[in-house]
């Protein structure tokens, strides 16, 4: 605790050399680069790197969202989403774009808004190999391949034209794997495991990473 007084960041990745001053932290922090994610969801079978993530993700299983915005009344899954919807109220944009001036409300977006500066495309197909600067471009993009149904579910491969739609399906597949663990089941058999691919969109570069991550606010 002392350190947080003193700003000492003895614990140092050997990666990026990013500093903390606990070393747990650091634990954590580096399965960013070792690709370690050892909390799954036994839901959709999608993998965290801490167990904080996974708590916030399982509400888009659950439906909760805790956070409510006092003004306009809209609620989030996470704390840090109605940190960045207040802006959209005040009017504050304090990430600022160094080449052209332009100003956004969280960091995820100035980033994005980056990409036009450098012409970075880390979106890519799978499929054709093209590659795209932005997210919902690969998507329209993906169409051409799979026709307007571009997300899947992992537990039964059904497929719909909207995230949110998918998330719905996926949250029957948990009602049901609950009324099924409720009951007696036939022969003895119990439910099959859950895969560990993820649902969601075709493409592995396909998602902003830990979508219900919320942007540096």
């Amino acid at each position: 605790h002392y350190r947080t007084h003193t700003g000492e960041k003895p614990f140092e990745c050997e990666y990026c050399h990013k500093s903390f001053s606990v070393k747990e932290n650091l634990s954590v922090h580096r399965r960013i680069h070792t690709r370690e994610r050892p909390y799954k969801c036994e839901v959709c079978g999608r993998s965290f790197e801490h167990s904080g993530k996974l708590h916030r993700h399982m509400r888009i299983h659950t439906g909760e969202r805790p956070h409510k915005c006092g003004v306009c009344e809209k609620t989030f899954i996470q704390s840090g989403q109605l940190v960045i919807h207040m802006r959209t109220h005040t009017g504050e944009k304090p990430y600022v774009c160094q080449a052209c001036g332009k100003g956004f409300t969280c960091s995820k977006q100035l980033k994005v808004h980056m990409r036009t500066h450098t012409g970075e495309k880390p979106y890519k197909c799978e499929i054709c190999g093209h590659a795209f600067g932005y997210n919902h471009v690969l998507k329209l993009h993906q169409v051409v391949h799979f026709g307007e149904k571009v997300y899947k579910c992992s537990l039964c491969k059904e497929t719909f034209n909207s995230k949110k739609t998918m998330e719905l399906h996926i949250r029957s597949h948990d009602d049901s794997k609950q009324a099924t663990s409720s009951s007696t089941n036939v022969g003895g058999m119990s439910p099959q495991p859950i895969s560990s691919s993820e649902s969601g969109y075709f493409g592995s570069n396909a998602s902003d990473d830990e979508s219900e991550t919320s942007s540096t606010a």
